[in-house]
């Protein structure tokens, strides 16, 4: 008997146990997808179009007891958010380099005269699927150059889970070529978040962040929110993961009262596997399998190519948790993200 309470105490603890349905629901008039764990939100597709984002994004982000992990601005502005880099919502996947256009520093706010920017169009939904514990949802969308010529389709199929206080997103991005499509090595790519203020690292150097009401501030302060750390598979830690190769790290703070976890694992089928790691202490958290020489100069570059009418498969997991995975936790999920197909 008291093993039997002991048990379900546990199970009480952890959400282990117990049935968590995970619903995958459209609002095509909203242009986005929600995904809710019990009626809770977990995250969202978010396709409003090129006039307000340049890419689809999964936005917001949310841990199982309700805390944000992603930055709100520009979309929806908190206090003493970091106002840089206005291309960075949420999580994405694109790259800075495709035949000459640029799709990851595209945005409506910027304004680079001559320079030639890509935007990725969504196309559709082509399914979605709620169920115990796991729900899915598919896309399409096509990668446009600055002409109007669409270069890439993509399809990325996502993997949405549930286990107790973890929740895990798998992105599965099939990239077929339209025309011969050449993605040199470079700094800026390719799967990435943009984590909330208390993620990043601390830092002493006064900026500019949003006021109370969530409005750039003209003048630069400083707070003691940031209190991230990052680590990574080979136990390189904080601002030194950036530019090594590693098959996962993982980005851990507190939010408020809540320790929090955000673990991106790579996967040994992408190019370049373990891939680098383009991984910044002011908050973006990207991992960059293309990028070779743009972030280890003694490495010959990677210049990745796509000859048209063929295809490039790139595989991710984010693992966001409400405690610091210990590294044989993380090696557990990379093994089984290793048999995702």
């Amino acid at each position: 008997m008291i093993r039997s309470l002991i048990a379900l105490s546990l199970c009480l603890a952890t959400g282990t146990g117990f049935s968590q349905k995970v619903s995958v629901v459209r609002h095509d008039t909203e242009t986005k997808v929600t995904v809710l764990v019990d009626d809770a939100p977990f995250t969202t597709y978010f396709f409003p179009g090129p006039e307000l984002l340049k890419k689809p994004v999964l936005y917001p982000v949310y841990t199982a007891n309700g805390t944000l992990v992603t930055r709100g601005w520009p979309l929806n502005p908190r206090p003493g958010e970091r106002v840089d880099h206005p291309h960075h919502v949420g999580i994405w996947f694109n790259y800075e380099a495709v035949n000459g256009n640029d799709f990851w520093n595209n945005s409506t706010r910027v304004n680079r005269p001559g320079r030639a920017f890509g935007t990725i169009v969504p196309t559709g939904i082509t399914s979605v699927k709620s169920g115990t514990k796991q729900g899915e949802l598919t896309a399409t969308a096509d990668w446009i150059d600055s002409k109007g010529t669409i270069l890439l389709k993509e399809t990325s199929r996502f993997i949405f889970r549930a286990n107790g206080k973890q929740r895990i997103i798998d992105q599965l991005i099939t990239l077929t070529a339209v025309e011969d499509v050449d993605m040199p090595d470079i700094k800026d790519g390719m799967f990435a978040i943009r984590v909330a203020r208390e993620l990043e690292l601390p830092y002493s150097k006064a900026e500019n962040l949003t006021d109370a009401n969530g409005i750039p501030s003209a003048t630069k302060t400083t707070d003691n929110r940031a209190v991230g750390s990052y680590r990574n598979s080979n136990g390189i830690e904080n601002d030194s993961v950036w530019a090594k190769k590693a098959v996962w790290c993982q980005l851990s703070g507190v939010i408020g009262k809540e320790t929090v976890s955000v673990s991106i694992i790579d996967h040994p089928e992408n190019f370049g596997y373990p891939s680098y790691w383009h991984a910044r202490g002011y908050g973006l958290f990207a991992v960059n399998p293309l990028g070779q020489h743009a972030l280890d100069p003694t490495k010959s570059p990677l210049n990745f190519k796509i000859p048209k009418g063929q295809s490039a498969v790139f595989r991710f997991r984010v693992v966001i948790d409400s405690q610091i995975l210990p590294d044989r936790a993380l090696n557990q999920l990379a093994a089984d993200f290793a048999r995702v197909r």
